[in-house]
């Protein structure tokens, strides 16, 4: 069995801690290797696919496969699978409930206050007063969502179909988006990029938030309407945006989100794939598949993810 690793940094890394997971694999990085069954993959280049015409099945080091499936070269009979979870629930939980804590306790306030010199206390506010939305409610978004439950916040989620999470007010449905919106004084997007949610929050539905009410974006910088955004944000609408992703990677210095006394730019760290707990998950998929046991994680195409 062959193995292909082709990432864009620590290939290397990648493969040894791949190899040592599949001792009896040939495993080899980088896009001039021989013709493999299994193939896992980080922006790939285009032409890496004529070279293998054998996969049985190709594997995202990310939990956001748009990228991958926007390549016109990707084969589209080979099973594309995506990574769930690989450390990267943890992360997402200490991003949002930074930006949730901060909401709650003012800190932001505070930062301005300190620039001004300013000592004014503010006053003390319950975590059940806050509440949190999630949009998503995969493996990512619903761990967000109890972990924020479980802290004490109040939570409200919303999905395509109907989910059903402990402690969290679970919605689907347009209906239900709108409703999630109205009671979000923070909203948190866990989304996949989908034809669907391309430009989800827009002018509108950026207006159903309450006045003053914070974002945190931490899937997919697609999701947000950016100028729409911005003129929420300058007309103190939006009180806050944590960013942590973006239409264009890395954020360009010009954009004037950079400068925004009302944004938090991250560098795309909400959720980084920890090469240990990525290789447990790809080798114990490759095992199952080559024993002819279905693994979960496999992308339906039509939904995007």
């Amino acid at each position: 069995m062959d193995v292909l690793v082709c990432t864009s940094k620590d290939q290397t890394a990648w493969r040894d801690a791949l190899a040592a997971r599949l001792p009896a694999a040939r495993v080899h990085a980088g896009p001039d290797a021989p013709p493999c069954d299994y193939a896992v993959l980080w922006k790939p280049p285009g032409d890496l696919f004529a070279h293998q015409p054998r996969l049985k099945a190709m594997f995202s080091l990310g939990a956001g496969v748009n990228g991958l499936l926007a390549m016109q070269e990707l084969p589209r009979d080979v099973p594309l699978v995506r990574m769930e979870g690989a450390g990267m629930g943890p992360q997402m939980v200490e991003y949002a409930l930074h930006a949730a804590l901060r909401e709650l306790r003012g800190f932001g306030g505070y930062a301005d206050a300190q620039a001004a010199a300013c000592w004014n206390p503010g006053h003390a506010r319950a975590r059940r007063d806050l509440t949190v939305g999630v949009l998503g409610l995969g493996v990512l978004g619903g761990a967000v969502a109890c972990a924020l439950a479980d802290f004490g916040f109040d939570v409200v989620g919303w999905s395509r179909t109907p989910r059903t999470l402990e402690g969290v007010d679970c919605l689907h449905g347009n209906d239900g988006l709108d409703a999630v919106l109205g009671r979000s004084r923070l909203l948190v997007m866990c989304l996949p990029l989908t034809p669907d949610t391309d430009t989800l929050l827009d002018a509108t539905r950026l207006a159903r938030l309450p006045a003053g009410a914070a974002i945190v974006n931490i899937a997919r910088g697609e999701l947000i309407d950016d100028a729409a955004l911005l003129t929420a944000l300058d007309a103190g609408h939006i009180g806050a945006a944590y960013l942590d992703v973006f239409r264009d990677e890395p954020l360009p210095p010009s954009h004037p989100y950079w400068r925004h006394p009302r944004v938090i730019v991250t560098p795309h760290i909400a959720a980084l794939t920890d090469v240990h707990a990525a290789c447990d998950q790809v080798a114990d998929k490759i095992r199952c598949l080559e024993a002819g046991l279905p693994i979960s994680g496999v992308v339906e195409r039509d939904r995007g993810y």
